[in-house]
């Protein structure tokens, strides 16, 4: 099967998106610890806990209970139960991230961080979560698509996708999509996924400080439900969109994660981080 070449431009875009989504998170997590002092461990931590709380603990058990065909089980009751609501099914998609992702700043915070008091340790968490999941989300999927677009332009593409279709026909049909969608990447697809990373890291550092608060002041601990229903709401949104439930345009997708990143930011911000800068001065 021939493919539509990628072209200079669409080669160009992805390498600069490979290299803004593999480099430009470690380099914000360096200058930041350089500029503050502090420990880079503290945004090690933060990117562990994505690495284990999101992409190996929360992904499989979530595949499991709501696409366990993915995991090559046979679809089961409960499975089939959450599928025929698709609102249901929006809450579930949402439900995991903010529970999983949430807890697992709550337990960096109560173990490996515990003696951090500082409140840059929150920001640093942050960096540190959202930075790779930057990484992970955009960065090796943008270099997979160089790789991709190697192939359609030397004319190996095709082979490989008759390979695949032989044992995964639908795997093959997302291999003919993302080939459409390389011949015509655009700047602007480059800019709305700049732009989504951009207020997502938002969303996590400020979502970091409401829960480093919680753990740090017994008083605050409400502060961890609050930051698993933000979450949970964020993406039960964009889980609505999945399931057919509303139709929102690309930009009002977007719209929904540039305010959720910058309502938890700022908010976290002004009423948190700044307050406790605040107090702490006036006790001097």
């Amino acid at each position: 099967m021939e493919f539509a070449k990628v072209g200079n431009t669409q080669m160009g875009l992805l390498v600069l998106g490979a290299l803004l989504f593999m480099l430009v998170p470690p380099a914000i997590a360096f200058i930041w610890t350089k500029k503050k002092k502090e420990k880079f461990t503290s945004v090690l931590a933060g990117a562990v806990t994505f690495m284990l709380f999101a992409v190996i603990l929360e992904k499989p058990l979530q595949n499991i209970l709501v696409f366990p065909t993915m995991m090559g089980l046979s679809e089961h009751a409960a499975a089939k139960f959450i599928n025929a609501r698709p609102v249901l099914w929006a809450l579930i998609v949402g439900l995991f991230p903010g529970v999983f992702e949430e807890t697992g700043r709550l337990v960096a915070f109560k173990t490996v961080l515990k003696n951090r008091k500082n409140r840059e340790t929150g920001v640093s968490h942050g960096i540190g979560h959202g930075g790779f999941e930057v990484m992970i989300v955009l960065g090796i999927p943008y270099i997979q698509y160089i790789s991709y677009a190697s192939m359609i332009n030397a004319g190996t593409f095709g082979n490989v996708i008759a390979q695949v279709a032989a044992k995964a026909p639908e795997q093959a049909e997302q291999g003919y999509a993302i080939a459409a969608q390389l011949a015509a990447f655009t700047a602007g697809n480059l800019i709305l996924n700049i732009v989504e990373r951009i207020f997502a890291v938002m969303f996590h550092t400020g979502a970091s400080m409401l829960v480093f608060y919680a753990c740090r002041d017994k008083k605050k601990f409400l502060l961890y439900p609050l930051a698993v229903l933000l979450h949970t709401a964020m993406d039960f949104i964009a889980g609505l969109q999945l399931a057919g439930v509303t139709t929102l345009s690309p930009v009002m997708m977007e719209a929904v994660v540039v305010l959720s990143g910058i309502a938890v930011f700022f908010g976290a911000y002004f009423l948190l981080y700044k307050k406790d800068k605040e107090s702490e001065k006036e006790a001097l």
